[in-house]
Protein backbone atom coordinates (compact mmCIF):
# COMPACT_ATOMS: atom_id res chain seq x y z
CA UNK A 1 0.00 0.00 0.00
CA UNK A 2 1.34 3.43 -0.96
CA UNK A 3 1.97 5.68 2.02
CA UNK A 4 0.34 9.09 1.97
CA UNK A 5 2.84 11.88 1.11
CA UNK A 6 1.38 14.10 3.81
CA UNK A 7 1.89 11.32 6.37
CA UNK A 8 5.56 10.91 5.33
CA UNK A 9 6.10 14.67 5.53
CA UNK A 10 4.55 14.80 9.02
CA UNK A 11 6.79 11.96 10.21
CA UNK A 12 9.85 13.73 8.79
CA UNK A 13 8.99 16.98 10.59
CA UNK A 14 8.27 15.06 13.79
CA UNK A 15 11.62 13.25 13.57
CA UNK A 16 13.45 16.52 12.93
CA UNK A 17 11.76 18.19 15.91
CA UNK A 18 12.69 15.24 18.12
CA UNK A 19 16.34 15.43 17.05
CA UNK A 20 16.36 19.20 17.57
CA UNK A 21 14.90 18.79 21.07
CA UNK A 22 17.47 16.11 21.97
CA UNK A 23 20.27 18.32 20.68
CA UNK A 24 18.99 21.23 22.74
CA UNK A 25 18.73 19.09 25.86
CA UNK A 26 22.26 17.73 25.30
CA UNK A 27 23.76 21.23 24.84
CA UNK A 28 26.36 22.19 27.42
CA UNK A 29 28.55 25.28 27.56
CA UNK A 30 32.31 24.77 27.50
CA UNK A 31 34.42 26.49 30.20
CA UNK A 32 37.16 27.19 27.65
CA UNK A 33 34.88 29.85 26.13
CA UNK A 34 35.73 32.90 28.24
CA UNK A 35 32.05 33.89 28.65
CA UNK A 36 31.27 30.53 30.30
CA UNK A 37 34.42 30.66 32.47
CA UNK A 38 33.52 34.14 33.73
CA UNK A 39 29.99 33.02 34.58
CA UNK A 40 31.27 29.98 36.50
CA UNK A 41 33.65 32.18 38.48
CA UNK A 42 30.68 34.28 39.62
CA UNK A 43 29.88 31.36 41.93
CA UNK A 44 31.64 31.88 45.28
CA UNK A 45 32.23 28.16 45.97
CA UNK A 46 33.62 27.41 42.52
CA UNK A 47 35.91 30.42 42.81
CA UNK A 48 37.18 29.34 46.25
CA UNK A 49 37.70 25.73 45.21
CA UNK A 50 39.67 26.59 42.07
CA UNK A 51 41.86 29.03 44.00
CA UNK A 52 42.44 26.46 46.77
CA UNK A 53 43.49 23.87 44.17
CA UNK A 54 45.81 26.39 42.53
CA UNK A 55 47.45 27.42 45.82
CA UNK A 56 47.48 23.79 47.02
CA UNK A 57 45.65 24.58 50.29
CA UNK A 58 42.41 23.23 51.80
CA UNK A 59 39.37 25.09 50.41
CA UNK A 60 38.46 26.12 53.97
CA UNK A 61 41.58 28.30 54.09
CA UNK A 62 40.36 30.46 51.19
CA UNK A 63 38.02 33.07 52.64
CA UNK A 64 36.11 36.04 51.30
CA UNK A 65 37.10 35.99 47.65
CA UNK A 66 35.97 39.25 46.09
CA UNK A 67 35.48 39.78 42.35
CA UNK A 68 37.15 43.01 41.27
CA UNK A 69 36.78 45.27 38.22
CA UNK A 70 38.49 43.62 35.26
CA UNK A 71 39.63 46.87 33.59
CA UNK A 72 42.98 48.01 34.97
CA UNK A 73 43.16 51.78 35.23
CA UNK A 74 45.42 53.86 33.00
CA UNK A 75 48.21 55.79 34.73
CA UNK A 76 48.39 58.35 31.91
CA UNK A 77 46.54 59.24 28.71
CA UNK A 78 49.20 57.40 26.67
CA UNK A 79 49.03 54.28 28.82
CA UNK A 80 47.39 51.08 27.57
CA UNK A 81 44.25 49.67 29.20
CA UNK A 82 44.46 46.19 30.65
CA UNK A 83 41.28 44.10 30.41
CA UNK A 84 41.29 40.88 32.41
CA UNK A 85 38.92 37.88 32.29
CA UNK A 86 38.45 37.35 36.03
CA UNK A 87 40.17 39.31 38.81
CA UNK A 88 39.84 38.13 42.40
CA UNK A 89 40.96 39.67 45.69
CA UNK A 90 41.57 37.43 48.70
CA UNK A 91 40.98 38.27 52.36
CA UNK A 92 44.68 39.05 52.91
CA UNK A 93 44.72 41.53 50.02
CA UNK A 94 46.40 39.25 47.50
CA UNK A 95 45.06 39.41 43.94
CA UNK A 96 44.67 36.71 41.30
CA UNK A 97 43.97 37.31 37.62
CA UNK A 98 42.55 34.42 35.59
CA UNK A 99 42.70 34.44 31.80
CA UNK A 100 41.32 31.77 29.49
CA UNK A 101 42.91 31.50 26.04
CA UNK A 102 41.79 28.96 23.42
CA UNK A 103 43.91 29.85 20.38
CA UNK A 104 47.70 30.16 20.29
CA UNK A 105 48.85 33.73 20.95
CA UNK A 106 52.39 34.62 19.80
CA UNK A 107 53.00 37.32 22.40
CA UNK A 108 51.26 35.60 25.32
CA UNK A 109 54.34 35.79 27.57
CA UNK A 110 54.69 39.54 26.91
CA UNK A 111 50.98 40.09 27.45
CA UNK A 112 50.77 38.15 30.71
CA UNK A 113 53.87 39.87 32.15
CA UNK A 114 52.38 43.24 31.21
CA UNK A 115 49.04 42.46 32.87
CA UNK A 116 50.69 41.05 35.99
CA UNK A 117 52.92 44.13 36.31
CA UNK A 118 50.00 46.48 35.76
CA UNK A 119 47.93 44.66 38.38
CA UNK A 120 50.81 44.85 40.87
CA UNK A 121 51.59 48.54 40.34
CA UNK A 122 47.90 49.53 40.43
CA UNK A 123 47.81 48.58 44.14
CA UNK A 124 49.94 51.50 45.29
CA UNK A 125 48.64 55.04 45.47
CA UNK A 126 50.51 58.32 45.68
CA UNK A 127 52.09 58.81 49.10
CA UNK A 128 51.91 55.13 50.11
CA UNK A 129 54.96 53.01 50.96
CA UNK A 130 56.09 49.89 49.15
CA UNK A 131 55.19 47.82 52.18
CA UNK A 132 51.52 48.10 51.21
CA UNK A 133 52.08 46.08 48.04
CA UNK A 134 50.48 42.64 48.15
CA UNK A 135 51.14 39.47 46.19
CA UNK A 136 49.71 39.27 42.66
CA UNK A 137 49.25 36.08 40.63
CA UNK A 138 48.51 35.79 36.93
CA UNK A 139 46.89 32.49 35.90
CA UNK A 140 46.97 31.50 32.23
CA UNK A 141 44.52 28.71 31.37
CA UNK A 142 45.51 27.67 27.86
CA UNK A 143 43.78 25.22 25.54
CA UNK A 144 46.90 24.87 23.39
CA UNK A 145 50.59 23.95 23.84
CA UNK A 146 52.48 27.07 24.92
CA UNK A 147 55.77 25.42 25.88
CA UNK A 148 56.50 23.19 22.90
CA UNK A 149 59.57 21.37 24.25
CA UNK A 150 58.03 19.48 27.19
CA UNK A 151 54.88 17.73 28.38
CA UNK A 152 54.35 19.58 31.68
CA UNK A 153 50.71 20.65 31.94
CA UNK A 154 51.22 22.93 34.97
CA UNK A 155 54.00 25.23 36.08
CA UNK A 156 54.51 28.01 38.59
CA UNK A 157 56.88 30.81 37.58
CA UNK A 158 58.41 33.27 40.06
CA UNK A 159 61.44 35.53 40.47
CA UNK A 160 64.50 33.45 41.37
CA UNK A 161 68.29 33.45 41.34
CA UNK A 162 69.26 31.95 37.97
CA UNK A 163 72.41 30.41 39.46
CA UNK A 164 71.12 28.85 42.68
CA UNK A 165 67.43 28.57 41.78
CA UNK A 166 66.56 30.16 45.12
CA UNK A 167 63.34 32.19 45.04
CA UNK A 168 63.90 35.92 45.42
CA UNK A 169 60.30 36.93 46.11
CA UNK A 170 56.82 35.49 45.65
CA UNK A 171 55.17 38.91 45.32
CA UNK A 172 54.64 38.27 41.61
CA UNK A 173 53.83 34.80 40.31
CA UNK A 174 52.61 33.26 37.08
CA UNK A 175 50.75 29.94 36.96
CA UNK A 176 50.39 28.38 33.53
CA UNK A 177 47.87 25.58 32.95
CA UNK A 178 48.10 23.89 29.54
CA UNK A 179 44.87 21.89 29.21
CA UNK A 180 46.06 20.33 25.94
CA UNK A 181 48.87 18.53 27.81
CA UNK A 182 46.76 16.79 30.44
CA UNK A 183 48.13 13.25 30.95
CA UNK A 184 45.98 10.10 30.97
CA UNK A 185 43.73 10.05 34.03
CA UNK A 186 45.06 8.30 37.15
CA UNK A 187 43.71 7.44 40.59
CA UNK A 188 44.14 9.92 43.45
CA UNK A 189 44.84 12.92 41.22
CA UNK A 190 45.48 16.32 42.75
CA UNK A 191 42.59 18.71 43.06
CA UNK A 192 44.27 21.01 40.52
CA UNK A 193 44.46 18.25 37.90
CA UNK A 194 40.78 17.42 38.45
CA UNK A 195 39.81 21.06 37.99
CA UNK A 196 41.95 21.29 34.85
CA UNK A 197 40.10 18.28 33.44
CA UNK A 198 36.79 19.95 34.26
CA UNK A 199 37.79 23.23 32.60
CA UNK A 200 38.89 21.29 29.52
CA UNK A 201 35.71 19.17 29.30
CA UNK A 202 34.25 18.77 25.81
CA UNK A 203 30.88 17.02 26.22
CA UNK A 204 28.03 16.66 28.71
CA UNK A 205 29.16 13.09 29.30
CA UNK A 206 32.64 14.33 30.28
CA UNK A 207 31.13 16.64 32.91
CA UNK A 208 28.70 14.00 34.19
CA UNK A 209 31.57 11.54 34.74
CA UNK A 210 33.69 14.16 36.51
CA UNK A 211 30.74 15.18 38.73
CA UNK A 212 30.75 11.67 40.20
CA UNK A 213 34.30 12.08 41.52
CA UNK A 214 33.73 14.68 44.26
CA UNK A 215 31.23 17.20 45.61
CA UNK A 216 33.18 20.22 44.28
CA UNK A 217 32.96 19.07 40.65
CA UNK A 218 29.36 17.95 41.20
CA UNK A 219 28.43 21.48 42.28
CA UNK A 220 30.36 22.98 39.35
CA UNK A 221 28.53 20.70 36.89
CA UNK A 222 25.19 21.68 38.44
CA UNK A 223 26.01 25.37 37.94
CA UNK A 224 27.19 24.68 34.38
CA UNK A 225 24.02 22.73 33.61
CA UNK A 226 21.75 25.53 34.87
CA UNK A 227 23.82 28.11 33.02
CA UNK A 228 23.46 26.12 29.79
CA UNK A 229 19.68 25.90 30.24
CA UNK A 230 19.34 29.69 30.56
CA UNK A 231 18.21 30.91 27.11
CA UNK A 232 19.56 34.44 27.55
CA UNK A 233 22.96 33.17 28.77
CA UNK A 234 23.07 30.65 25.93
CA UNK A 235 22.49 33.42 23.40
CA UNK A 236 25.35 35.45 24.92
CA UNK A 237 27.56 32.35 24.93
CA UNK A 238 26.84 31.55 21.27
CA UNK A 239 27.40 35.18 20.30
CA UNK A 240 30.81 35.08 21.98
CA UNK A 241 31.61 31.72 20.35
CA UNK A 242 30.67 33.14 16.95
CA UNK A 243 32.84 36.23 17.53
CA UNK A 244 35.84 34.03 18.39
CA UNK A 245 35.21 31.84 15.35
CA UNK A 246 34.85 34.85 13.02
CA UNK A 247 38.05 36.38 14.42
CA UNK A 248 39.97 33.14 13.84
CA UNK A 249 38.64 32.82 10.28
CA UNK A 250 39.57 36.46 9.65
CA UNK A 251 43.11 35.88 10.93
CA UNK A 252 43.48 32.71 8.84
CA UNK A 253 42.22 34.52 5.73
CA UNK A 254 44.64 37.40 6.33
CA UNK A 255 47.50 34.92 6.81
CA UNK A 256 46.66 33.08 3.58
CA UNK A 257 46.42 36.34 1.64
CA UNK A 258 49.71 37.49 3.16
CA UNK A 259 51.41 34.24 2.10
CA UNK A 260 49.97 34.50 -1.42
CA UNK A 261 50.97 38.17 -1.74
CA UNK A 262 54.41 37.32 -0.42
CA UNK A 263 54.72 34.53 -2.97
CA UNK A 264 53.72 36.87 -5.81
CA UNK A 265 56.13 39.56 -4.63
CA UNK A 266 58.88 36.95 -4.35
CA UNK A 267 58.26 35.75 -7.91
CA UNK A 268 58.30 39.32 -9.25
CA UNK A 269 61.49 40.17 -7.35
CA UNK A 270 63.09 36.95 -8.59
CA UNK A 271 62.22 37.80 -12.19
CA UNK A 272 63.63 41.32 -11.79
CA UNK A 273 66.91 39.89 -10.43
CA UNK A 274 67.26 37.43 -13.34
CA UNK A 275 66.46 40.12 -15.92
CA UNK A 276 69.07 42.42 -14.37
CA UNK A 277 71.63 39.59 -14.36
CA UNK A 278 71.02 38.88 -18.06
CA UNK A 279 71.42 42.59 -18.78
CA UNK A 280 74.74 42.79 -16.87
CA UNK A 281 76.13 39.65 -18.51
CA UNK A 282 75.07 40.90 -21.96
CA UNK A 283 76.92 44.17 -21.41
CA UNK A 284 80.08 42.18 -20.70
CA UNK A 285 79.51 39.81 -23.63
CA UNK A 286 79.29 36.79 -21.31
CA UNK A 287 76.66 34.96 -23.39
CA UNK A 288 77.92 31.53 -22.38
CA UNK A 289 77.27 32.42 -18.72
CA UNK A 290 73.69 33.35 -19.60
CA UNK A 291 73.11 29.91 -21.13
CA UNK A 292 74.83 28.10 -18.27
CA UNK A 293 72.87 30.07 -15.61
CA UNK A 294 69.59 29.11 -17.27
CA UNK A 295 70.43 25.41 -16.91
CA UNK A 296 72.30 25.46 -13.56
CA UNK A 297 70.53 27.04 -10.55
CA UNK A 298 73.63 26.85 -8.39
CA UNK A 299 75.68 28.69 -10.99
CA UNK A 300 72.82 31.20 -11.34
CA UNK A 301 72.98 31.93 -7.58
CA UNK A 302 76.75 32.32 -7.82
CA UNK A 303 76.37 34.91 -10.58
CA UNK A 304 73.64 36.79 -8.73
CA UNK A 305 75.96 37.01 -5.74
CA UNK A 306 78.83 38.16 -7.97
CA UNK A 307 76.75 41.08 -9.24
CA UNK A 308 75.26 41.87 -5.84
CA UNK A 309 71.75 40.96 -6.98
CA UNK A 310 70.96 38.29 -4.34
Amino acid sequence: MKENKKSVSTKSVSSHCKESKEEQEDFIMLPTVDFCFKELMQNDNIRKNIIAALLNVPSGEVENTELMPTILRKESKDDKYGILDVRVKLKNGEQIDFEMQVEAFDCWANRSVYYLSKMYTSEIKEGEGYDCLKKCIHVSILAYDHFLDDKECYRRIAFCDTKTGKEYTDLMEMHILELSKLPPEEKNETSLLQWMRFLGGKTRKDFEEMAKKNSELEEAYDVLDKLSADEKKRLEYETRQRAIRDYNIGMLTAERRGIENGRKIGIEEGRAEINQLILELSKLGRTEDITKAAADKEYQRKLLKEFGLH
